[in-house]
């Protein structure tokens, strides 16, 4: 086994994801397979149940794994799609431990973290097959939640056969006189190097380049060379990221130090990409109301999906971010286009509506995603069908008409985690319709999470009103995607678009909702 070891040193948040996301990318433009793995130290066994302040978005599978945020960034760098089994957690580890434990598979034998946690961990890596297995160690070294697997790690790195590169990003602050301090650094490595580690290249994480004398400081100090310290600044897009790596020769230093065989290279060229980042003939501004925009990362996937289809438009997309439960109509006003975003929960609904309504109204473009789906739903039912008192039975359980109800099997469910309408469905989509027009197919897949559904009992009343349900699931007669025939662009889907989103895949719902927003900016709609 070939393996990279991402680590982070000195505070967490700098980037580890996007480091590790933009590593793998530079390796497959040189041929080679990558496939990432994501490990978190926290007890939970996914993030599924955690509010989005805590951990930020949680990002959804295939496969209907909950898993961290991170792995979105390996999926759209990467262009791929991963299994539940790329997020490995401290409690996923203990729960299969303690269950094997229970039956017996230990019988006899006392139950340690060393040799028991850590061969479950290196167990799991193992399952992986790949030119080269990509590891982000969440947290920061010295965090207890994360020694374990840096010791299964170091145990590994050590096994006859494999070849493991240890890459470590730290943080360099900058003090008032403009001086790189890399003491943070040292201390952050020599703790490493107290778990049995020597990394291999650091990766400086500073507000700007880091300059060579930082560099043969750091070099000095921490045991490599200087051409294996590199630099990672504060950029104007993480999908630069990639090409100054590159710049830095990162791909021939991890080539060479792994052995590896050189590949023909892959054919996206990502320079491409980069190069259209900033070449945009327009720009409109987009609304998303939302409840939890006090953290941007809650809704990381929608912000990049908005960027991907800012791409396709060569139009730059400003996002306006609108608390739900503080919204005012002036806030609404002077969007090119609106989106509500999924969420749980009574608080900030009835901004959602409002935003809803001006949105019909006042015919702005308009996008809902899964809870917006429902909530575009509720409005509808609300204000053109009379039923005054509509409602969604998670907002209201007793209410006189419940035009969202939960999924039947949803009923007499307790637990929280795992438990909703996760992964990939299929979905049917009518010809004559803006969602046929939009992906330009009649079947398509794309990803679930949510409890409530469209009530069957008032499908009859809204389509005789002027909703139209564009999309279903084959199978069970499930609305996923509704529109309005009377709107130049009002469409909603129970799925989540964007996390099948990518810079060479971008969401064909958030595509239509960017041009349309720039034709209503011109005046064309």
């Amino acid at each position: 086994m070939r393996a990279i070891v991402i680590t982070g040193g000195v505070l967490s948040g700098l980037g580890k994801g996007v480091t590790t996301a933009s590593i793998g990318r530079i390796l497959k433009d040189k041929g080679y397979t990558v496939i990432p793995i994501k490990i978190d130290g926290y007890v939970n066994v996914d993030p599924g149940t955690m509010n989005p302040y805590e951990h930020g978005e949680v990002f959804v599978l295939d496969d209907g794994s909950e898993t961290d945020l991170d792995l979105g960034h390996y999926e759209r760098f990467l262009n791929t799609d991963l299994s539940g089994e790329s997020n490995i957690t401290t409690g996923s580890i203990y729960k299969t431990v303690i269950e094997r434990e229970r039956r017996g598979d230990y019988l006899g034998k006392t139950v340690q973290i060393i040799p028991h946690i850590t061969d479950e961990i290196k167990n799991r890596i193992r399952k992986f097959k790949a030119d080269v297995i990509l590891i982000e160690v969440g947290g920061t070294v010295g965090d207890i939640e994360n020694m374990v697997f840096i010791e299964a790690l170091r145990q590994m790195s050590m096994e006859e056969g494999n070849r493991f590169l240890f890459i470590h990003l730290s943080y360099v602050p900058v003090i008032p006189s403009g001086e790189q301090k890399t003491k943070p650094t040292q201390h952050s490595v020599k703790e490493l190097l107290s778990l049995g580690i020597q990394p291999n290249i650091i990766i400086g994480r500073c507000e700007k380049e880091l300059t060579e004398k930082t560099k043969e400081k750091i070099a000095l100090f921490c045991g490599v060379k200087t051409e294996e310290v590199l630099s990672n600044p504060d950029m104007e897009d993480i999908y630069e990221l990639p090409m100054l790596f590159k710049k830095q020769e990162l791909a021939n230093i991890i080539i060479r130090k792994l052995g590896l065989e050189d590949k023909p290279a892959y054919t996206f060229k990502w320079e491409n990409l980069i190069e259209r980042i900033h070449e945009y003939n327009d720009e409109v501004t987009i609304g998303i109301v939302g409840k939890y925009t006090g953290l941007e990362d809650a809704y990381l996937s929608i912000k990049e999906a908005f960027k991907h289809a800012g791409l396709v438009n060569s139009c730059k997309v400003n996002l306006h971010w609108v608390e739900s439960d503080e919204i005012q109509i002036e806030d609404l006003s002077s969007l090119d286009g609106i989106l509500v975003p999924g969420g749980f929960g009574s608080r900030g609904v009835e901004g959602k509506i409002n935003a809803v309504r001006y949105a019909r109204e006042h015919k702005v473009p308009f996008l809902g995603i899964c809870f917006g789906m429902q909530l575009a739903v509720v409005e509808f039912a609300r204000n053109v069908c009379n039923l005054k008192s509509a409602n969604t039975s998670e907002v209201d359980p007793n209410t006189r008409y419940p035009v969202i109800d939960l999924i039947p099997e949803q009923r007499g469910i307790h637990k929280k985690g795992g438990t909703m309408r996760l992964g990939a469905y299929p979905c049917e989509i009518k010809r004559d319709s803006l969602a046929y027009r939009l992906y330009q197919r009649d079947k398509i897949s794309e990803r679930h999470r949510h409890r409530w559904e469209v009530n069957p009992e008032y499908i009859e009343i809204l389509e005789k009103n002027g909703m139209k349900f564009s999309g279903k699931h084959p199978e069970r007669d499930l609305m996923e995607i509704l529109e309005l025939g009377d709107h130049p662009f009002f469409i909603a889907s129970q799925f989540h678009p964007e996390f099948k989103s990518r810079p060479e895949k971008p969401a064909p719902l958030f595509v239509g909702l960017v041009k349309s927003a720039l034709a209503r900016k011109r005046g064309l709609i």
